[in-house]
């Protein structure tokens, strides 16, 4: 069961004023009626919409088929359980015994089904546009690691590129933690640039994405310094 805390919404910016909506968002099928399936059916549309218009206004010069394969990526299942672990809404869930059990609470697919009814409880609670202000800052980090509009340039050589343009050191990137089964793991890395001193954190499915969304981070800050 949910703290009242989370209930309220805090851990996930925001106050539901029908707290209901959010227990129902957060109970799978296997706890019995009514669960979060008709919510997950509504928030994977809404999802797809806030993320593609996002994509659609931020890069104005990619064709439809780089802004379909940045979508795809951002709201895949894997992209989904990252913010659902990010919002700890795993250990919020509320399983049958069998799912407890087999740590449903781990599973990817469990996961990014609860962010997709989580969305629609938020909509359903506040309507469109104070849903996107709350869900948008979930991808934001995602969002802009993805080389859309910049073709072949991934985060971690955009930033290699920005530092030896300047002469200065490059980046280092270390593994701050790695959790989560074989079929399920969670990892979070640290960069590290010495000059101009910053330090950013990424998390992901794969190593590999949590060093570009580091990275991408890294960009924001050098580009508003």
């Amino acid at each position: 069961m949910a703290n009242n805390t989370f209930m309220r919404g805090d851990l996930i910016g925001h106050p539901f004023r029908n707290p209901d909506l959010l227990a129902q968002a957060l109970k799978h099928r296997s706890a019995g009626a009514p669960h979060n399936e008709r919510l997950e059916f509504l928030g994977d549309s809404i999802v797809n919409m806030l993320v593609a218009e996002a994509l659609f206004q931020r890069w104005p010069k990619a064709d439809e088929g780089a802004l379909t394969r940045a979508r795809a990526e951002l709201v895949r299942e894997g992209a989904l359980a990252v913010i659902a672990r990010t919002l700890q809404l795993g250990e919020r869930l509320t399983l049958g015994a069998g799912e407890m059990k087999s740590g449903g609470h781990r599973r990817d697919s469990i996961l990014a089904d609860a962010v997709e009814a989580v969305v629609a409880a938020i909509y359903m609670d506040v309507g469109f546009e104070a849903c996107k202000a709350v869900v948008l800052p979930w991808f934001e980090v995602s969002m802009a690691a993805l080389p859309v509009g910049k073709p072949g340039k991934d985060p971690k050589t955009r930033l290699q590129e920005w530092l030896q343009a300047r002469q200065k050191t490059l980046p280092t990137y270390e593994l701050v933690s790695e959790c989560g089964d074989d079929h399920a793991k969670h990892f979070r890395v640290r960069c590290c640039v010495a000059d101009p001193a910053v330090t950013t954190e990424g998390e992901g499915t794969s190593r590999r994405l949590a060093e570009q969304q580091a990275a991408a981070a890294a960009i924001e800050q050098l580009d508003s310094k």
